[in-house]
Formats: structure tokens, C-alpha cells, sequence
């Protein structure tokens, strides 16, 4: 049996673009990727800590070290700059697998840049 697994999050980041007219998609700061084990187009669910509002949208890779968290398209409706969101990643396990993974959890300050990781 294969078990969808709570792969990595970057907890507590801020939008900070939204861009409605873009395709789709979250911007992320490449070092945020790195961090939080994500890759370009992977799918993730984002989280809006305002408002309650869940979406699953792919990523897009922006500029290391600039901290940008962008909503882009129909998601960009979901939150407001300012807005906090804990983006989620997933990934599939076997149960062998999954008894002894670790998620990995990236935290950020108010300017997307990693507090812990």
C-alpha cells in the first residue's frame, strides 16, 4: 500500500506579490526550495493562516535570496500581501517508508527569509 506522506512545509510565509493575470502558480524564493526539498512545477498545498482558505497550486522558482512568496492566476484570489501561508509538500511512501521519514519544516521570519530549518 502506498501512503501519501507529509513531505516538507515552509511554515509562516508572506505574500508578498499576487498577480492575478499570471498563469498559475507560487513563486518561491529558491532558497526557500532548497531548503524545504521542492522542485520547480512540483505540486503543493498552500494554506492561509488569515483567512483558512486551502489551495494546491505547482511551483515556480524565483530569485534565490529574494524571499519572494508570490500567488500567481486564480490562487493569487486566496490571500492579501501581508498574508501568512504554511506551504506543504507530499510525497509517496510505502508504510516501510514511512515509519521512519522525517518531514522537513522551514520556518521564516516576517521577510521569507529561514529563522530554522
Amino acid at each position: 500500500m502506498w501512503y501519501h506522506i507529509h513531505k516538507s512545509k515552509i511554515h509562516r510565509a508572506v505574500v508578498n506579490e499576487v498577480d492575478l493575470n499570471y498563469e498559475g502558480s507560487i513563486t518561491i524564493d529558491r532558497d526557500l526550495m532548497d531548503a524545504a526539498h521542492l522542485l520547480p512545477n512540483e505540486k503543493v498545498q498552500v494554506l492561509n493562516i488569515n483567512n483558512g482558505q486551502r489551495a494546491e497550486t505547482y511551483v515556480i522558482e524565483g530569485e534565490r535570496g529574494s524571499g519572494k512568496i508570490g500567488l500567481n492566476g486564480a490562487i493569487a484570489r486566496m490571500a492579501q500581501m501581508g498574508d501568512y501561508l504554511i506551504i506543504i509538500s507530499y510525497a509517496i511512501m510505502t508504510e516501510d517508508e514511512a515509519k521512519n521519514f522525517k518531514p522537513t519544516v522551514v520556518v521564516v521570519d516576517e521577510t521569507n527569509h529561514i529563522v530554522f530549518d
